[in-house]
């Protein structure tokens, strides 16, 4: 089962008819219920004025509205199993024998509540509840008097409490989640260690060590039938042409000279095509494109870079395009179709991010034979492999300080051998597309990690 809250009228999702009230940061709420069953698994919307009013942006509003948002689907999801009909014969779960999967810091609350206000109380015994970490820096701080609206025990808000330099004394949600929580996964290994690092636990790194003894790492997987190049159906037009590890070399080399030409670029299939696909933000290092745009310009290489976020960042790649139009391509936004054109089409993707917990980009990359270049940290060391010429080993190039010496070296020795090496280049191509990138094996290794919630607590 899914919960979520219903922040739209989705398509397929129906009412249940099912009403149901409860107290939220110590105020009285009813909420309704939609149901759909796609695919054998029930998708439950909650529905309460609060998610529509912030349908267009899920984060808005102040840091208490947030907050009540977070809390909501947290308590709601607590009873989703035992009230609402689901499943082929209509009837509600009805059965304490679960496991929830909570995500970060919004879904935090869930584990305490599942332990203060039902387990303390012979409800939900056989219940168990993993925690998934994507981001430690977003942590659910706030005031300690927000404790209070929390409905919490006395003897569990020590649990809340952390007084680290970042936030001095404060209130912690993903603390708490660590420490309720039966299993903590997070979305790569490398990520998993770094966490307990002073340089990358935001402060946590001590109560993330302190929960070693049930933490993993499992990079997450990417869905075949969306991202793959055999059937994408955004290369199904304008000259693009899907393909497979079996013919990639021409038609990925087809791909390209229609990513050119869509673009306005030259077509020039000799010339080093280097793509960035993301989030315009410091994390990314897009900084760190940006400020080596010249020396990419000046190795004879074409740039596209797709993204949104910061207006400053939005206005640096406008001016890249500008300076240098005959080799920058700059789309200031998203599309999907773009971003798998890019991927499809580029001979080299860049991801120089400053930290990375898991990242898809470098997987999508790798399934469509786009060599990624990127920071060895977090899932991005994890999964991409640095390229050996004396074994024939590796799917990509890394680089282990986030600069720009480090970067510009590893670009280099990238194109280089996409000029130079050609046997070698497909060869990191062909490794990359053999790999199985899949939620098939990261669905294995969590399926290992809930068991041992479930039976080895």
């Amino acid at each position: 089962m899914v919960i979520a809250p219903r922040y739209s009228n989705y398509e397929d999702a129906w009412e249940t008819g099912v009403r149901h009230r409860l107290r939220v940061l110590n105020s009285d709420q009813e909420v309704g219920f939609f149901h759909c069953l796609k695919d054998g698994v029930d998708y439950v919307f909650i529905d309460h004025p609060a998610y529509h009013a912030w349908g267009h942006e899920i984060y808005g509003g102040s840091r208490e509205d947030v907050l009540f948002r977070c809390a909501l689907l947290s308590k709601v999801a607590l009873e989703v199993p035992w009230i609402v009909p689901c499943g082929d014969d209509g009837k509600p779960y009805g059965d304490d024998n679960l496991m929830f999967v909570a995500n970060d810091w919004h879904t935090g609350l869930l584990p305490a509540y599942l332990k203060a206000h039902y387990q303390d109380h012979g409800k939900l015994t056989y219940a168990r509840c993993t925690f998934i970490l994507h981001n430690i820096a977003h942590q659910g701080r706030g005031p300690l008097d927000t404790l209070q609206g929390l409905e919490m025990p006395e003897q569990y808000r020590e649990k809340f409490f952390l007084n680290d330099p970042i936030g001095g004394e404060h209130m912690n949600i993903m603390k708490a989640g660590f420490l309720f929580s039966h299993r903590v996964v997070a979305v790569s290994p490398g990520y998993a260690w770094e966490c307990q690092t002073p340089e990358g636990g935001w402060g946590l790194d001590g109560i993330v060590r302190d929960i070693g003894w049930k933490l993993r790492g499992v990079v997450n997987g990417i869905d075949p039938n969306e991202w793959n190049p055999a059937v994408d159906p955004h290369l199904k037009e304008d000259g693009y042409c899907n393909y497979t590890k079996d013919n990639f070399i021409k038609k990925k080399a087809q791909c390209k000279a229609a990513l050119q030409r869509e673009l306005g670029l030259p077509e020039n299939p000799d010339v080093p095509l280097l793509g960035f696909i993301g989030r315009l933000d410091y994390q990314k290092g897009i900084d760190l494109i940006r400020d080596s745009h010249h020396w990419i310009k000046d190795q004879g290489a074409q740039l596209v870079l797709l993204g949104s976020g910061r207006d400053d960042l939005e206005n640096d790649l406008r001016q890249m395009e500008a300076s240098a139009h005959d080799c920058t391509r700059a789309w200031v936004g998203f599309s999907t179709k773009i971003a798998h054109r890019i991927t499809a089409g580029a001979d080299i993707l860049l991801m120089p991010s400053r930290f990375e917990p898991c990242g898809l980009n470098q997987l999508y990359a790798m399934a469509y034979g786009t060599v990624p270049v990127v920071h060895a940290v977090g899932g991005l060391r994890d999964t991409v492999e640095n390229f050996n010429p004396e074994a024939s080993s590796g799917t990509g190039w890394t680089f282990p300080e986030c600069d720009i010496g480090a970067f510009q070296s590893s670009m280099y020795y990238a194109m280089d051998t996409y000029r130079n090496y050609k046997d070698s280049f497909r060869g990191i191509q062909l490794r990359g597309m053999e790999q199985d990138l899949t939620w098939e094996h990261a669905g294995e290794l969590y399926e290992q990690v809930l068991v041992e919630a479930k039976h080895m607590w």
